[in-house]
Order: C-alpha cells, then sequence, then structure tokens
C-alpha cells in the first residue's frame, strides 16, 4: 500500500470517526449524560487527530 492511499484511508476513517464521535456527544449532551457527551468529544478528538495524520502523509 502506498503512503498516498495511506493517507486517503486514515484521512476518510478520521473524518467518519469525527463525525460518529461529534454525534455522540451531541446526543450525551441532549440526554443529560455526561458519560456519553464525553465519550463522544474524545472519539471525535481522535478522529481529528487520524485525519490530520493522513491529511500529513499524503503531503509527504
Amino acid at each position: 500500500m502506498s503512503i498516498d492511499k495511506s493517507g486517503l484511508e486514515n484521512e476518510t476513517k478520521g473524518k467518519m470517526k469525527e463525525t460518529e464521535g461529534k454525534f455522540r456527544g451531541d446526543l450525551g449532551k441532549a440526554t443529560g449524560d455526561t458519560s456519553e457527551h464525553v465519550k463522544g468529544r474524545v472519539e471525535e478528538a481522535k478522529g481529528k487527530t487520524q485525519k490530520d495524520f493522513g491529511k500529513i502523509e499524503r503531503k509527504v
């Protein structure tokens, strides 16, 4: 697998994880579930990190 393909894969998976985390965090906030809210925000941050890493891989 080339680094460009790996970067695109990381970027795509990261964006999906970021979106899922945002949804989970918003749902937790709306329902008053602090634990779910925090877990969602953590997942969102992990996704953003993976997405950004993928962008960097593609530029290399």
